[in-house]
């Protein structure tokens, strides 16, 4: 009897060590397994599939720390379905026993999880837990998350050895932590430079702004994995913001959205200058101004493209779904830099436009100067010429020929004059032009449009069209184009100026959703009346296809004896 109790002792202890050496060579393997990723959602969701089967617990869950150091961002379920977890609803925040772990953050083992003061029940659809075990997961000094395990299998309670194991599991799973993040960390650095010399090529390849801003966007989007990105510049002479450029999401809802610049994200980064971020886009208080446009998101930033508020040339404002991790700082100081040298490539483009645009104002005055010295002065020696020949002609169909072919030439003259002061107009001394006016205001609509809308321009704009005329048709041209961007929706717009020689008339033409017969028509009304007071007309036409045309058109000599319209 004592050799056979002797022998079940020996067995007993046999087992053990065997068990012990199966718990530490799974323990190895995890360790080896988790070591191994390298990319941090994979390295997460193997620590707590390693944890759950170490210990033998039904349940499993990693609760990552968010960045107010009291909630959960993140929370990675084991033993749970699909389904099980729809039911359940929203997952855990980190209040109750979870929050214990957080506020207090050191091995944590219960017998009856319902027992504790800290528990305040489970939610409804939730499967009963009795047995607790919770360690916590340290990355160098930093506290970074909590693992959860629940019900240990066979009905047991969680012993000494399984805190222990966890716990040596929690030391190798920080440091895998540590080591995916600086992996993760030095992609996204490359991606971030890769994305900032695409850029600058495109900029002085000399792709257009709208492009260079679409891609900026993209870039971003696609390195941060947000939902969508959008980039707002200011209105002039105006508090607001409107939306230029919009990626992800019903983007084109959002295009030419005008935002107010106080009580919104990318109002408060534009003020201040600086990156701003939020946990919840759609729920934070602070930012809900404006139309509502960011419903289902959650995690947000807004940094300004220029280095100083007061050189702020817009703000990129990216957002990931509601429930997706929030911008860490590893995230956003990238960011931060990209922006910069963004909007330092967007001023180099800016000063090499500038240049341009100086070496063809050059070019300019050299044409004006060439057409008035040798093509004025020689067609000039040729219409006297032809008029002093004209009193030898006999005939009369040919000197008849002979007087119209002076007067072309006269008019030639004048045409070409014109071209001369066109070319030499300058806004310190005699304000721009007409043509340059409405060419502006055309490029400027583009913003609120969302695309550039054609424009063409026929006659003597610059000489023959009188001062207070000019006035009321860039008005007129601005109302226009206001109300096609605010209530057309329109996809495409033709601007069209012409100046005969008794009439100037201002055409505009959208493909939206036209002139609704009970809508609001006060924007019309003002049209009508300015073009009145200067003894002009306003029609509306339909098009063949859906949309409006709105001709503009007022008398030369009208502006001449005629007072200001409204």
């Amino acid at each position: 009897m004592r050799l056979d109790e002797l022998l079940e002792e020996l067995e007993a202890r046999i087992n053990a060590a065997r068990g012990t050496r199966d718990r530490v060579h799974n323990l190895l393997e995890a360790v080896v397994s988790v070591g191994r990723e390298l990319d941090l959602s994979q390295a997460l969701r193997r620590i707590v599939e390693a944890a759950a089967l170490l210990v033998d617990a039904r349940y499993g869950a990693l609760g990552v720390i968010g960045p107010d150091g009291r909630t959960l961002s993140q929370f990675l379920t084991v033993g749970l379905s699909e389904e099980q977890i729809a039911k359940i609803g929203p997952l855990p925040a980190g209040h109750g026993i979870l929050g214990e772990l957080i506020r207090d953050p050191r091995p944590l083992r219960l017998t009856e999880l319902g027992a504790h003061a800290a528990s305040y029940g489970i939610p409804a659809h939730h499967p009963p837990m009795r047995t607790f075990l919770g360690v916590p997961i340290r990355v160098r000094d930093e506290v970074f998350g909590n693992l959860y395990l629940t019900d240990k299998r066979g009905g047991l309670d969680f012993d000494a050895d399984d805190e222990s194991v966890i716990a040596t599991l929690s030391v190798a799973a920080g440091v895998a932590i540590d080591n995916a993040r600086l992996y993760e960390a030095s992609q996204r650095q490359q991606r971030w430079l890769r994305a900032n010399a695409e850029i600058t090529n495109s900029l002085l390849s000399g792709s257009p702004r709208p492009a260079v801003l679409e891609l900026i966007a993209r870039r971003a989007q696609e390195i941060t994995d947000a939902a969508l990105a959008d980039v707002s510049v200011s209105v002039a002479g105006t508090d607001d913001l409107v939306v230029e450029l919009a990626v992800g999401g019903d983007g084109d809802t959002r295009r030419g959205l005008v935002v107010p610049a106080v009580g919104t994200l990318s109002g408060a980064a534009y003020k201040a200058g600086a990156l701003v971020t939020t946990v919840d886009l759609a729920e934070d208080d602070r930012y809900a101004a404006g139309p509502r446009r960011f419903d289902g998101l959650g995690p947000a930033v807004a940094v300004p493209l220029g280095t100083v508020a007061e050189d702020t040339r817009g703000v990129l404002l990216l957002a990931r779904l509601h429930g997706e991790p929030a911008f860490t700082e590893g995230e956003l100081e990238p960011l931060r830099v990209f922006a910069g040298q963004a909007a330092l490539a967007l001023e180099l483009a800016e000063r090499r436009h500038d240049a341009e645009q100086l070496a063809l104002l050059e070019d300019r005055d050299r044409i004006a100067r060439d057409l008035h010295d040798l093509a004025i002065q020689r067609l000039f020696a040729t219409g006297m010429t032809l008029q002093s020949a004209a009193r030898f002609v006999q005939h009369e169909g040919a000197a008849e020929r002979v007087t119209r072919a002076v007067a072309d030439l006269d008019e030639t003259i004048k045409i070409i004059r014109s071209t001369i002061f066109g070319l030499r107009a300058r806004e310190a001394d005699m304000g721009p032009s007409l043509r340059a006016r409405v060419a502006r205001a055309v490029g400027e609509a583009a913003t609120t449009l969302g695309f550039p809308p054609r424009l063409s321009m026929e006659g003597l704009l610059d000489t023959d069209v009188p001062a207070q005329i000019a006035e009321h048709v860039m008005a007129s041209l601005t109302e226009m184009l206001s109300n096609a961007a605010r209530h057309a929706h329109a996809t495409r717009v033709e601007v069209s100026l012409q100046a005969t020689s008794d009439e100037v008339v201002l055409t505009v033409t959208d493909n939206g959703r036209g002139i609704p017969a009970d809508g609001r028509r006060s924007g019309l009304s003002n049209l009508d009346e300015r073009a009145r007071s200067v003894g002009g007309t306003l029609r509306i036409e339909g098009t063949d296809e859906s949309g409006s045309r709105l001709v503009w058109r007022a008398p030369l000599t009208a502006g001449l004896v005629l007072t200001d319209g409204p």
